[in-house]
């Protein structure tokens, strides 16, 4: 921060989940509580800090749910949404702006708006692309519409980003695509006309950028992949049957991706400066942030790295807002992936309905899935819950402590060893450092 600015605001994000299913333990020890414990620590430092989430309202797999379960979208996704709520609360994650695209038509009026007005300034040029669509399905195979393998790691992939290695997988990058609909292969292709964001236009930004923040190994990796190459050209609107219309271009949405992008410039914006009307004012109120951080798992990473940065900075925003990333990797169960598709969780508030939210977040912050990924076992969480204090008493070592305390901080963020040093002592008083970690006095949003 310059010597000549006043302290601004730390924005913690962490990536809004899809109401599509419940929240699983995976979530939960995932982006969500370290997010918490970052915001209630750096709060207990006396930093400003500003905590959003919200509900990723406008993925197409919200809307491939409804469809394969034969309910309405709009009773699907309440359902979720409700459930995801309810766990936010009982674990006592809370959140000073939450977003929620489809009660909110101001939000949804602001992207769209947004997206016309870089549009008509150049800065979202409007090209034609082309894309494998389904001989049998409406609209292009894209995001839930299609899956395949993963051109870089092999793995199975949807049309979005890899969750193996990262990478960015739209369908035209996909080995094999086939529609997800149907069953059958997206040998066909067709001509989209649309905006789109061209990243090699902002490959020097984004190199600085990657420079400056903080980014864990496997962030780093997915860096050197994609400077490796010419950066992806990517489309700001599908021909497709949900989310935000995009004016100006019938037929189509605003991709869910461009939308979150656009979504964080209004959302960051507003809370900032509340009577803030069109792009620029709310660009402008940037100018209160001092840094940005976001808490997700690595098949996010691609947007929060290179798409968001990049269209940031197309719409005006300080390039040194970029504070970093902090990545987790799978958590599992019994030593396979947690799957929502497959049945194979912990469902989260199934949990939380049953045991002390205080012993949950000890031992998912305990057992957080970073660097590495981790093993949930049932055995594992009864024998270490039942060997801790999470009440009051004479509190851990001083040096303890003192590790605790710095494992906490954003740019070294380490929730397992923040709970090892904590967890080794006999608790502590109210208001100490344990209550971070337990949820104890007051969350962000409160």
């Amino acid at each position: 921060m310059p010597a000549d600015r006043e302290p601004g605001t730390t924005v913690v994000l962490s990536p809004p989940p899809t109401p599509n299913g419940p929240l699983h333990l995976g979530h939960l020890a995932g982006p969500y509580l370290a997010a918490d414990l970052a915001v209630r620590a750096a709060r207990r430092r006396g930093e400003r800090v500003l905590a959003l989430c919200g509900l990723d309202d406008h993925q197409n797999y919200v809307l491939a749910k409804a469809r394969q379960e034969d309910t309405g979208v709009r009773e699907l996704r309440d359902r979720y949404a409700a459930l995801i709520r309810e766990v936010f609360d009982r674990v006592g994650v809370g959140h000073d702006g939450f977003t929620e695209p489809l009660d909110d038509p101001e939000y949804r009026s602001a992207v769209a708006g947004f997206l016309g007005e870089l549009v008509e300034a150049g800065t979202l040029p409007v090209e034609e692309w082309r894309t494998p669509v389904c001989a049998n399905c409406p609209g292009i195979a894209h995001h839930a519409y299609v899956s395949g393998r993963c051109a870089h790691c092999d793995g199975p992939s949807g049309g979005g980003t890899c969750e193996g290695c990262g990478s960015y997988t739209p369908a035209d990058a996909l080995v094999e695509p086939s529609c997800t609909r149907c069953g059958e292969p997206a040998t066909e292709t067709r001509t989209v006309t649309g905006p789109v964001l061209r990243l090699e236009e902002y490959r020097e930004v984004l190199r600085d950028v990657w420079y400056r923040a903080a980014l864990p190994p496997r962030a780093r990796e997915l860096v050197a992949r994609l400077l490796d190459g010419p950066l992806p050209t990517v489309p700001f609107s599908y021909p497709t049957d949900w989310g935000i219309e995009a004016d100006g271009f019938p037929g189509q949405r605003v991709d869910v991706w461009a939308e979150m992008g656009l979504g964080y410039l209004h959302t960051i914006g507003r809370q900032l400066q509340p009577a803030a009307t069109g792009l620029a004012e709310h660009v402008k109120a940037w100018d209160g942030v001092d840094s940005v951080w976001t808490f997700l798992g690595l098949d996010n990473a691609f947007y929060y790295l290179a798409l968001f940065p990049a269209l940031f900075t197309a719409a005006g925003v300080p390039q040194r807002v970029h504070g970093g990333l902090v990545v987790n990797e799978f958590y599992r169960l019994d030593g396979a992936k947690f799957s929502t598709s497959r049945g194979h969780a912990v469902w989260a508030h199934e949990l939380l309905r049953q045991e002390d939210p205080r012993a949950v977040r000890a031992f998912l912050s305990w057992d957080r899935p970073a660097p590495h990924a981790t093993n949930f076992t049932w055995a594992r969480y009864r024998a270490a819950t039942a060997g801790w204090d999470l009440g009051a008493g004479g509190g851990p070592d001083p040096a303890e402590l003192a590790r605790a305390e710095q494992a906490l901080t954003l740019r070294t963020f380490d929730s397992a060893l923040a709970a090892r040093c904590l967890l080794g002592g006999s608790g502590g008083p109210p208001g100490s450092l344990l209550d971070v970690l337990t949820g104890g006095g007051s969350a962000a949003g409160t």
